[in-house]
């Protein structure tokens, strides 16, 4: 069975930190391109960082780029999301994601997310 589990979310203080961890079962984290989405109360679910299955590279969104950081442990067979400098726009539902490509086409399986809140 294919499955996804998303944990550390919690609430934190604006310019706090927090990691993130998606523990992957049933699939082989270093074969696919693994991502974090989140998505905010009244938005739309958005990428913002993505980690290529052969070559490792990364990319982000603008709105999280230099504050955040996806890594993977591929002897874990897990996924992590560091945030800092968090601000309250960054509160939201974070959901892992595996998919063929960080394009995002095709079919990807996710898990069930777990909640980011940021705010004093």
């Amino acid at each position: 069975q294919v499955q996804l589990v998303e944990s550390g979310g919690a609430s934190v203080q604006p310019g706090g930190s927090l990691r993130l961890s998606c523990a992957a079962s049933g699939l082989r984290v270093d074969h696919y391109a693994m991502s974090w989405f989140r998505q905010a109360p009244g938005k739309e679910r958005e990428g913002i960082a993505c980690v290529g299955s052969s070559n490792g590279i990364t990319t982000y969104a603008d709105s999280v780029k230099g504050r955040f950081t996806i890594s993977r442990d591929d002897a874990r067979n897990t996924v992590y999301l560091q945030m800092s400098s968090l601000k309250p726009e960054d509160t939201g539902v974070y959901y892992c994601a595996a998919y063929l490509g960080c394009n995002w086409s095709g079919f990807g399986t996710w898990g069930r997310g777990t909640q980011v809140t940021v705010s004093s």
